[in-house]
């Protein structure tokens, strides 16, 4: 007697409740798969962009907003600061180095910012092809950015006032191509990065003589005069010790017309409020999972109770009760296994399809689709949840009386 083919033909047998069955637990376990895909990606994401910065600074107004806008380029800017005060900070004993930012243009969707050398240093990123900017209006692109936008060294484009790709051209100057990155697998990948001398000549500050980027970050006074003209974003800034982290922002908070923002913080803020939605939903996924469960004891009792005649005459035949036992645990065991190979399946749809929202959106790339270690226990949690919802209503095997149940057919 072949258990497998007998729990097959059972289970073809009763189709729409077989179904059913694999289908609560293929939406359960697919919900909980996929938010520990999210959930590490985005942790992982957000985690390596902040790493080394320990505090932004910018416009006052929203610090989570400045925190997006800043590090992750995934939210609009609160305004602009004063570069002399951003320099400032720079001859400060507790801060070790300021990277700043200038942004308000974008090409095609992918955002330029104005910045020093500092920034693609700081994500280790090196130039594969051609070189780093060094001129006004020179611009080195992100590995991501150099793809999607076709763009080569030599290569010359007119860039769009904003951070929308519809906004008005600036027809008037051209950047141009000098060098692309290598993937770093952090924000600077979707970026378009040159000089803030760039991004203060294209908006028409350029009636002063433009100073080389390190020039304009240097501890030359005589550069003061010239500072008080122009304007950044915002800067990023990296302490030298934990003193720093006690004393700079609040001195930024209430001394300057900046405000400061610590990542870490807003960071923990925004995952804590996100935590909410992904644990509600994790918790909606357990209660189908555990529906599927009652639906598999359900299924598998209804089906013991139709087939206590068949039952009877294989054990008049031979048959042992723990050989038909362990038959109707094989098709729980069938059914969970269906639910899971179709919940990891499922999940992997629906992390593509979000990436490719991501990417449209945010350039952000979210596509590691590999097997996770959580995603093993869940799988020996649907074993079990199959195992036990077969188990139960099995267990009337052993009381199943022969002579009786055949007397009645």
């Amino acid at each position: 007697m072949n258990l497998f083919k007998i729990s097959v033909a059972n289970l073809k047998e009763k189709k729409l409740n077989s179904f059913l069955s694999a289908l609560l637990l293929t939406l359960g376990i697919g919900m909980i798969s996929l938010l520990l895909l999210l959930n590490k990606q985005l942790d992982e994401q957000f985690r390596r962009n902040i790493r080394g910065i320990d505090m932004v600074v910018g416009a006052k107004g929203s610090p989570l907003q400045l925190i997006l806008s800043s590090i992750y380029q995934i939210d609009a800017p609160t305004g602009n600061i004063p570069l002399s005060e951003v320099n400032s900070l720079k001859r400060n004993p507790f801060v070790k180095n300021v990277i700043p930012l200038s942004m308000g243009d974008n090409y095609q969707g992918f955002r330029i910012v104005g910045t020093s050398a500092k920034y693609p240093e700081h994500f280790q990123a090196k130039v594969i092809s051609g070189k780093l900017f060094d001129q006004s209006m020179e611009v080195t692109l992100g590995s991501n950015a150099a793809n999607n936008l076709g763009l080569r060294i030599g290569d010359s484009f007119e860039s769009s006032h904003g951070l929308d790709s519809e906004g008005d051209k600036h027809g008037d100057k051209k950047y141009k191509v000098v060098g692309i990155f290598d993937p770093t697998g952090s924000v600077l990948d979707q970026l378009i990065l040159t000089s803030l001398s760039s991004v203060w000549d294209i908006h028409g500050h350029a009636e002063k003589p433009a100073q080389p980027t390190s020039e304009l970050l240097g501890d030359e006074h005589s550069q003061e005069h010239h500072e008080d003209e122009k304007q950044v974003t915002s800067a990023l800034i990296q302490f030298r010790n934990p003193m720093g982290l006690l004393t700079l922002p609040r001195q930024v908070n209430e001394n300057t017309s900046m405000q400061a923002a610590l990542p870490s913080i807003e960071i923990n803020r925004l995952f804590s409020l996100l935590g909410v939605g992904i644990e509600t939903l994790q918790n909606l996924a357990i209660i189908i999972i555990t529906i599927a469960g009652v639906s598999v004891f359900i299924s598998l009792y209804n089906s013991l109770k139709e087939r206590k005649y068949e039952m009877a005459l294989m054990l008049s035949m031979g048959a042992t009760r723990t050989r038909l036992f362990f038959m109707l645990l094989l098709e729980g065991l069938m059914l969970a296994l269906i639910g899971y190979v179709a919940g990891i399946g499922l999940s992997r749809i629906g992390l593509y399809l979000f990436n490719k929202s991501t990417e449209k959106d945010f350039h952000y790339s979210l596509k590691e689709f590999n097997l996770l270690p959580e995603e093993i226990y869940l799988f020996a949690a649907a074993i079990v949840l199959g195992l036990l919802a077969a188990a139960l209503p099995s267990l009337g095997i052993y009381k199943l009386n022969i002579s009786r149940t055949l007397a009645e057919e």
